[in-house]
């Protein structure tokens, strides 16, 4: 999206990117939960799902607005966290592999984190905003954080940064490619047998979010378009409060 980033086919010297597989141990989930406002077992239909009804939503909010990291500053410093990561990785350049790779799993680390925490305690704006988009362009957005997440809960286990990311490597004397031109690898469907139904349906999602909005495409595309949307979900959020 950025027009400052090269094509994928640029970015890797017009190399084809062959995806790589994924070996990833999984944890079991529940198909069902219970409601945090009346306790009730519910079967969610959405993978942030925390209420059975909207009743209980708007009740939980009623009781919980106050002391929350969304109100409590913790919100700030991480979202300060998250624009200085995602700055430092736009313009730095000349990165070896393994400073790179520690700083965008930094990066992924950052932007779900601010994300959950806005779409826990500012679920109304966040849909909101989602919302108020053109339907090409929010499903980009949703698309993009669902490829994020998919990153972050495979990275780190089985799978490692290699497995995600190709590094561009600058020739001998010349000036190192930035860090936001490398790119996301293509990679194979992983393996969820320990997933129960439902879980794997949502992490399958995440994996076709990902292969469709990240994979062959540079990593400075994404934390551009989730950054810019987790501020002006911060934004807004704290002008409905002023």
């Amino acid at each position: 999206m950025n027009g400052s980033f090269p094509t994928a086919e640029q970015a890797t010297g017009g190399k084809e990117i062959r995806p790589r597989s994924l070996r990833v141990t999984w944890k079991a989930m529940a198909d069902t939960r219970n409601c945090e406002q009346c306790g009730a077992v519910f079967a969610p239909r959405r993978e942030h799902a925390r209420f059975c009804s909207a009743r209980c939503r708007v009740a939980w909010n009623r009781h919980h607005a106050r002391g929350t990291p969304a109100d409590t500053g913790a919100l700030g410093w991480a979202l300060t966290a998250m624009r200085d990561t995602a700055g430092r990785l736009r313009q730095a350049g000349g990165w070896d592999r393994a400073d790179g790779f520690a700083v965008i799993s930094e990066a992924v680390w950052w932007v779900t984190m601010v994300d959950a925490t806005l779409v826990r305690y500012r679920p109304e704006i966040y849909s909101g905003l989602l919302a108020g988009q053109a339907p090409a362009r929010r499903r980009v957005t949703e698309e993009t954080f669902a490829g994020l997440r998919f990153v972050r809960n495979q990275m780190g286990y089985d799978a490692g940064h290699a497995d995600f990311i190709q590094p561009l490597d600058q020739g001998p004397g010349a000036a190192g490619p930035p860090l936001a031109a490398w790119t996301w690898r293509p990679v194979r469907e992983p393996a969820l047998t320990t997933l129960t139904p439902r879980g794997r349906e949502w992490e399958l999602t995440r994996y076709r979010a990902y292969q469709a909005r990240l994979a062959g495409h540079p990593v400075g595309e994404a934390f551009t378009r989730a950054t810019a949307f987790l501020v002006l979900v911060a934004e807004e959020g704290s002008l409905s409060r002023a």
